[in-house]
């Protein structure tokens, strides 16, 4: 069989017809000729070399041809309606606002990046950033005060949708020199002689506290708090104290010598991160981009550590 050439016109056709059981009705749907639809569709299964629909029944029954090429309409026709209403923004440069909430105190890492591009792309709409740390990110969504909160604790609220982003591994992180870097993965019963080092904040929002320790009812000999990742990863280098972090924070340092990292247990952890949106807002082109764009993002960085 020659090469398929296929062309959207040819998905959309087989959606309509599918969807209206017959070449008149879907002719109509398309705006155009029903002997032009009938024309197209023919020529498509003179290329394929099998017929797309049984044509003999009422209404008209898709094959199994047809059936593997509503599957692939169905998929990709909504995501170049998107893409073309994104495009379609650009050109008339529209505004609006992108008020984002982060109850996760590393995502500043991979965020930053997402931004940069999108700000590139949307240069009418107001982004702020506001550490969703001291203040609850999604009652202030529901409020209208945000307009994105990223976090890892989806809930069922009415009017919100949780989009996922991406799963991620928290991962132990230690000096070489530190006595549990000779074991090849970190138990919660390890932490009890250890000076822990974390963001300042609740551990209701540290995935070492809600996925391991709290669980095993594991409490850690000292907990030291600090703002900053660069300063938590030079403490751990200096043997001041050990961190679990998320697995795009420690993905440089996992080839310095200065460091071991360690899976949490021996399967490993993993989380995944959402981004918590209003309902009415998630279709938005510039909210659909900048949540592309937030998805995409790790997979860059995951590539650019290998």
């Amino acid at each position: 069989m020659s090469k398929l050439h296929l062309e959207f016109r040819h998905l959309r056709s087989i959606k309509a017809i599918a969807e209206a059981g017959g070449l008149a009705r879907a002719a109509e749907m398309l705006n155009i000729t029903q002997s032009a639809l009938s024309h197209q569709i023919k020529g498509l299964e003179d290329q394929i070399g099998v017929e797309l629909f049984v044509r003999r029944s009422k209404p008209m029954r898709l094959s199994p041809a047809g059936q593997r090429l509503l599957k692939l309409a169905e998929r990709v026709l909504p995501e170049v309606e998107t893409l073309e209403e994104e495009f379609r923004a650009l050109k008339e440069g529209r505004t609006g606002r992108l008020h984002i909430a982060i109850e996760c105190h590393a995502c500043f890492e991979w965020l930053f990046p997402v931004l940069e591009q999108f700000r590139r792309a949307w240069p009418g709409i107001d982004v702020d950033i506001r550490p969703g740390l001291s203040f609850d990110g999604l009652p202030a969504l529901a409020r209208e005060e945000v307009d994105l909160v990223v976090t890892s604790d989806p809930e069922d609220i009415a009017g919100v949708t949780f989009t996922p982003l991406f799963d991620y591994e928290p991962v132990f992180v230690a000096s070489a020199l530190h006595p549990l870097a000779a074991k090849p993965f970190v138990e919660a019963e390890d932490f009890r002689d250890v000076t822990l080092i974390t963001y300042p904040v609740d551990r209701g929002r540290l995935d070492v506290f809600t996925q391991l320790l709290t669980p095993a009812r594991v409490e850690p000999r000292a907990i030291r708090q600090v703002e900053l990742t660069a300063v938590i990863l030079l403490l751990v280098a200096s043997n001041r104290g050990v961190a679990v972090l998320p697995d795009w924070v420690v993905r440089e340092v996992r080839y310095n010598s200065d460091y071991v990292t360690r899976p949490l247990t021996e399967p490993g952890l993993t989380k995944r991160l959402y981004a918590a949106t209003r309902t009415e807002d998630a279709a938005k082109p510039f909210m659909a981009h900048v949540l592309r764009l937030m998805r995409s993002e790790p997979v860059k960085m995951q590539r650019k550590a290998g």
